[in-house]
Order: structure tokens, then C-alpha cells, then sequence
């Protein structure tokens, strides 16, 4: 596997379980690349960030969007489509 294809496939994870096959020949490429391995922990850090954040939001109400700003957001990620 290509550093590009491991890297793709390790965003991929984040989202839904690899099939067998491809779990385990991203983990051979991990063993081995360093660069790969450092993509993931960041990756995973992010991760682990934006979850952090979210769960931050959810107990500081003013912090919030109100229905008028996410009803604009929808309407404008629509309309970009």
C-alpha cells in the first residue's frame, strides 16, 4: 500500500470499521512508516479534540447557534451544493 492510500483509508476508518483485509494491511503499513503512523495519532487527536469541544458546547448554552443562524447555515451549505 501507498502512503496515500493508508492515509485515505486511515480517514476512512474514522467513519466505519475497515473490512479485515484492509485493517490489517493498514496496520503492516503502519508498522513500517513512521510518517503514516504520526498521520494517524494526529488524526486521532483531532478527533479526540473535536469531540472534547463538542461535548464543551453542549453545557455552555450561550455558546450555541440560535434556530434563525443554523436555519441560514442549512440554507447557504444547500445552496453551495
Amino acid at each position: 500500500m501507498t502512503c496515500k492510500q493508508v492515509a485515505r483509508l486511515v480517514s476512512e476508518s474514522l467513519d466505519h470499521e475497515l473490512p479485515a483485509g484492509r485493517r490489517f494491511a493498514v496496520r503492516a503499513h503502519l508498522m513500517l512508516c513512521r510518517l503514516c503512523a504520526r498521520y494517524r495519532r494526529q488524526i486521532l487527536a483531532l478527533r479526540g479534540l473535536v469531540r472534547q469541544a463538542v461535548r464543551q458546547l453542549e453545557h455552555a448554552p450561550e455558546l450555541r447557534l440560535s434556530d434563525e443562524a443554523r436555519a441560514r447555515i442549512r440554507h447557504a451549505l444547500r445552496t453551495a451544493e
